[in-house]
């Protein structure tokens, strides 16, 4: 279900670092100096698109969140990405490293507290990640490797983040309303992860479809129950781009129609899983969806949906989103 994928990685670079193509073999420090080296560049151009149609100055930014993958270094990404830009230095910076794939929901839940409790502040949140930190040639001993290689795409997104919008200056996407994490009970080996000589492998356990939509549809009570929400079929929905498995497991669970997964199954059709960026991609396809159709809501028709992803621990993470009317 996968067509294309982007790729930091090259024929040239596997070249030069032969060490990457042999599953076990040392190869960290070369992973980490191209994540350290690129990750804040890729991140520099997503900011710069997503501030350039804000239309408002870069001096209105008021706290900046970074996040990749495994871009460890001090001072961070979150560091040279504010140089990169030129951000004001009072600007508050927080990077975050290591969450996993449902990185996107847990950092607009962080960004729309920030908002919440401090009048007047714009929040620019970038999320970039490249395939080198983990990708490996075939290993027989470790099948669950080449799943990541069939799945894995590098990308890069950013988004801002406020409250108390000035509408005549500034036109917001979707309205965050509420989140949720739960953490699988007995899970912590369902999918995990390991930095080390190699750099970072992950594994999968086989019945991990099935235990996230087991309990997906218990993040979905918690955070629409209050509004009066209890048809899933009656939200759009952002849905972190797992794999095709988790995709038909959670379709099949919670008998949703197949147009309600179709942004999610675009996304991962033309770039793959981007990790932490997919969902970000998902917004946007979403939002520019509505434009051309001339919806008059950025959710295509539906005035709620969730956005929700999953990743170690194992955890599931949800947020509650209202779609904004188009303006003219």
């Amino acid at each position: 279900m996968i067509r294309k994928r982007h790729i930091f990685l090259t024929e040239e670079i596997l070249k030069e670092n032969p060490s990457m193509l042999t599953y076990g073999e040392v190869s960290h420090d070369a992973r980490r100096e191209m994540t350290i080296d690129y990750l804040p560049k890729l991140g520099k151009e997503a900011a710069l698109k997503a501030i350039k149609e804000w239309g408002q100055p870069k001096s209105k930014i008021t706290h900046l969140i970074v996040y990749n993958t495994l871009a460890l270094s001090m001072p961070g990404a979150d560091y040279e990405l504010a140089k990169a830009l030129e951000l004001d230095p009072s600007v508050h910076r927080t990077v975050m490293y290591l969450v996993g794939c449902h990185a996107g929901p847990h950092i607009l839940r962080h960004a729309k507290d920030i908002a919440e409790n401090n009048k007047g502040a714009r929040i620019l949140i970038v999320c970039a990640e490249i395939t080198a930190v983990n990708f490996h040639g075939p290993s027989e001993t470790q099948i669950d490797s080449l799943i990541g290689q069939a799945l894995f795409g590098d990308g890069a997104a950013a988004i801002i983040v406020g409250a108390e919008l000035d509408y005549s200056i500034e036109r917001p996407c979707f309205q965050l309303i509420s989140g949720t994490q739960r953490t699988i009970p007995n899970t912590n080996g369902a999918a995990y992860s390991e930095i080390i000589n190699m750099g970072q492998t992950f594994h999968l356990r086989k019945d991990l479809p099935c235990l996230i939509s087991d309990y997906i549809e218990e993040s979905l009570v918690n955070i629409f129950k209050p509004i009066g929400i209890n048809d899933w079929n009656s939200i759009f929905w952002i849905a972190h781009n797992g794999g095709p498995a988790v995709l038909n497991s959670i379709e099949s669970e919670l008998k949703l129609d197949k147009e309600k997964l179709k942004v999610t199954r675009h996304v991962l059709s033309e770039y793959g899983n981007m990790s932490s960026v997919g969902v970000l991609f998902m917004m946007d396809e979403m939002r520019k969806k509505s434009l051309q159709d001339g919806k008059s809501t950025t959710g295509l028709g539906c005035e709620w949906g969730v956005m929700f992803g999953f990743g170690p621990g194992l955890t599931i993470e949800a947020l509650a989103l209202r779609s904004v009317p188009l303006l003219d």
